[in-house]
């Protein structure tokens, strides 16, 4: 399951998972088959009114959440998911596929987050990073979320010095 686009690397993933024989479930609002971008060939689309019901959409089908390589939307609706689980509207698995390193800057800031108070060891935990796919998903298999407040008491900031 994906956003539904026929453009990009998830469109050449669904193209793929097709060719093999699988099925490929797409969401997408509206405003984007409008605008010609809907994959054609998907086992199932689904059309929806905005971007919010696409991610809601996504997030209640879904068995689990990954981010391969993209731009700014897959950051943002892959953020939404981890911080959905780190809210407990969900217990689903969240990972990362680092592949060429392409995730390692925002593995630094997330680590650097973490120094600085503004998340917990154990929420950083959730967010599962393997450098292929086959490493990402076995990792899936053994997911089990943390049982932590949420919240961290203001007490315990304490923002590292800049350097």
């Amino acid at each position: 399951m994906y956003g539904g686009g026929g453009v990009g690397l998830m469109s050449t993933l669904a193209d793929a998972a097709l060719n093999a024989g699988g099925e490929v479930i797409g969401v997408i609002p509206r405003f984007l088959i409008d605008k010609e971008v809907a994959h054609a060939r998907l086992t199932k689309l689904h059309v929806v009114g905005s971007m919010h019901e696409r991610k809601a959409l996504m997030a209640d089908m879904a068995d689990g959440f990954v981010a391969l390589p993209g731009g700014i939307g897959t950051l943002e609706e892959f953020l939404e998911a981890w911080t959905w689980g780190q809210l407990g509207n969900h217990a689903k698995s969240c990972g990362i596929v680092n592949i060429g390193g392409f995730y390692t800057p925002l593995l630094a800031f997330l680590d650097r987050v973490v120094a600085d108070a503004f998340l917990t060891p154990e929420h950083r935990g959730m967010l599962l990073v393997g450098d292929e796919a086959d490493d990402l998903l076995n990792r899936f298999l053994t997911y089990e979320p943390p049982v932590v407040s949420k919240w961290i008491k203001s007490s315990t900031f304490m923002p590292s010095p800049s350097t």
